[in-house]
């Protein structure tokens, strides 16, 4: 690259980071975007079907687990430009089994592996039409994610040009921001997400598995986006696979501060990363796959088949779901992160594959279930985890009923409940905690003299607690 190019390049880099900047600043004090708005989902193609009954099946084992969305794959072959009538029917089951289950989906645009690459300026033209023609198709689809762990020769070569330097970052980028433009131009509210990156890689050239860490990764593709001379982005959100070293790592213990690896506990290195490369320190994350494998028992080892690598090291189910409360815990509290899915919800029968279900293959459930649900109840409560700078606004409701109060919070609340009969003396006051979004009776009862009460409620996050919200209302006579 010239000097005058070089130096516009870096004129144009400067320029996006301070604007960025800017806004990131004004908005430092705004609402944590994690929190209870985290999107809690399962990575499950066991929702694709050719029959609405089926994918309605299936989601709904995804909803009992507490799972309120789902990533799904649609792989891209070359020369298509159009959905098939029978993925249309497969992507249209889903879309109409999610909605009927309230569900969220995600689907994964990706070629099937290496030997499909898209590389060639057809290719990547055609595999950019396919999106756009899908979220045309099915306009249900509303979040999209472009491509599949390209940092891995599994899914993209070649990784290395011949003198060793980046070539699967280059040719992403270009990939990502023609197929942002393609899908934008279709259906400009759909969100479209980058990267699905692999949280670790070799970044050696000449090797028989060659592959690029998520950090030299994340920082080529910045430099092609930098050369690009792109004044638009390229993508809405980054998406990112934050798995452990092997299942026995515990999320809270697997940092890596002095190596290229990212995982869950890293996210302070992804956001710089994202940050100095794309000049965006508030680019959203969907972490849109994350497992942990447990142990099969004895009684269910019929369902399975082949030999469990020995590297993988899973753990006994309690571990498992331990190790996911943590995982939820974690993305709870990291601002720039706005969806959790877990690979996967039920069980490969391929032991070489994951077994990182909450569901066995016979899907029947494993005794991680209720543990795992309920940390994901607690999440969209706000009670999942105390992280700091996180103030959560609750907002409570008091219907009456006779003699009965009831409270409802959007969020877990702790409230205090003080009585009036009016002009102001004080019947009774109680205090007491309710579970967000459910009905809880407020622990009095409203006097049956005839008399004009009052009751003065205020309520605030437990365990995050924002500005107290009060509430008073008029109350009849019971």
């Amino acid at each position: 690259m010239a000097m005058a190019t070089v130096a516009e390049a870096m004129r144009a880099t400067l320029l996006r980071f301070s604007a960025v900047l800017a806004a990131w600043l004004a908005l430092a004090s705004a609402a944590h975007a994690g929190g209870p708005t985290l999107v809690l989902g399962a990575t499950e193609d066991a929702v694709r079907s050719t029959t609405l009954a089926t994918a309605k099946a299936q989601m709904d084992l995804l909803a009992l687990a507490g799972f309120h969305a789902v990533r799904i794959t649609q792989v891209w072959t070359p020369g298509e430009r159009t959905l098939s009538a029978q993925d249309k029917t497969v992507l249209e089951n889903v879309a109409a089994a999610a909605k009927l289950s309230n569900v969220t989906v995600l689907t994964s645009v990706l070629n099937a592996g290496s030997k499909t690459t898209p590389l060639t300026e057809g290719d990547q033209s055609d595999f950019a039409a396919y999106a756009a023609n899908l979220v045309h198709q099915v306009p249900a689809l509303r979040i999209l994610i472009v491509g599949n762990e390209p940092n891995l020769n599994r899914y993209w070569l070649p990784q290395f040009n011949a003198d060793g330097t980046d070539a699967a970052a280059p040719a992403y980028e270009a990939l990502l921001a023609q197929t942002y433009d393609a899908v934008k131009a279709a259906a400009p509210a759909v969100t479209v997400l980058g990267g699905a990156v692999s949280p670790r890689g070799g970044d050696v050239a000449g090797g028989i598995r060659p592959t690029h860490s998520p950090t030299v990764f994340i920082s080529d593709m910045g430099l092609a986006y930098t050369a690009s001379f792109r004044s638009t982005p390229i993508m809405d959100g980054f998406a990112f696979h934050p798995y452990e070293d092997n299942s026995s790592v515990a999320p809270v213990d697997g940092t890596h501060p002095n190596t290229t690896t990212i995982a869950l506990a890293d996210y302070d290195k992804l956001v710089t990363l994202l940050g100095d490369a794309f000049g965006d320190y508030t680019l959203p994350i969907w972490y849109d796959e994350f497992g942990v494998e447990s142990q099969i028992p004895t009684a269910k080892q019929s369902f399975y088949a082949n030999e469990e690598p020995a590297a993988t090291k899973p753990v006994p189910e309690a571990t498992q779901a331990a190790y996911y409360r943590q995982a939820v815990q974690l993305a709870f509290c990291q601002p720039n992160v706005r969806g959790l899915f877990l690979f996967h919800a039920i069980d490969e029968r391929d032991l070489t594959g994951w077994q990182s279900g909450l569901y066995y293959a016979d899907d029947t459930p494993k005794s991680s279930l209720a543990p795992v649900r309920l940390a994901l109840d607690q999440s969209r409560r706000g009670v999942v985890a105390h992280c700091d700078g996180l103030k959560l606004p609750v907002h409570p409701k008091v219907v009456q009923a006779g003699r009965v109060l009831t409270l409802t919070c959007d969020l877990d609340c702790s409230y205090v409940a003080q009585l009036y009969r009016l002009p102001g003396k004080l019947l009774v006051s109680k205090h007491g905690r309710a579970v967000g979004a459910r009905a809880t009776t407020l622990p009095l009862r409203v006097p049956v003299q005839h008399a004009s009460y009052r009751l003065r409620l205020s309520a605030v996050a437990p365990v995050n607690p924002g500005p107290s919200a009060t509430l008073r209302v008029a109350v009849r006579p019971g």
